[in-house]
């Protein structure tokens, strides 16, 4: 460390700049981050999926749903092309799982099919549609007794589509 003893009569500028004060305060900063980085870090682990962009395969028994919003604000949704009400949703959803489990012979007949699958139910949600119209959709099916739900979407354009 330099001191000036004040031995030089002449008056020009001191030169020499005292670095302690900025290496304590860098010092002080790297400890800090280096205690605050772990604790931002943390995670629980996850085994991600594998993205895939599977073509859909349509049964004639699945369910297809367009949600959208109306123009007066509400959720729309269309049964195939068909507008229902959550009620008349919920009913139509019932209708057809029975019908369903009718043409297969009936419960003890898909119980003892480990080939059969119930339909699936397929929604297209309009990219400005608000989630709790979606939700709700997704709600009502689930309480028809609906086990798979599924979001059909479509790659942006240009976009490679590989499978894995």
């Amino acid at each position: 460390m330099a001191m000036s003893t004040g031995g030089d009569t002449t008056d020009k500028p001191m030169s020499d700049i005292n670095t302690t004060p900025l290496v304590d305060v860098m010092l002080v900063l790297l400890i800090i981050f280096l205690i605050a980085v772990p604790v931002v870090i943390q995670s629980v682990k996850l085994k991600l999926p594998d993205v895939r962009f599977d073509p859909t395969t349509t049964k004639p028994e699945n369910v297809s749903l367009s949600v959208t919003t109306a123009p007066d604000g509400t959720c729309a949704v269309y049964w195939n092309t068909t507008r229902v009400t959550h009620e008349e949703l919920l009913t139509r959803a019932v209708d057809k799982l029975k019908a369903e489990v009718a043409r297969a012979g009936g419960i003890d007949a898909i119980k003892s099919n480990p080939d059969f699958e119930l339909p699936e139910a397929h929604i297209r949600g309009d990219v400005a549609v608000p989630y709790q119209c979606v939700g709700a959709t997704i709600y009502t099916l689930q309480m028809a007794g609906f086990a798979k739900v599924g979001f059909i979407s479509e790659p942006p354009p240009g976009q490679n589509v590989t499978r894995m």
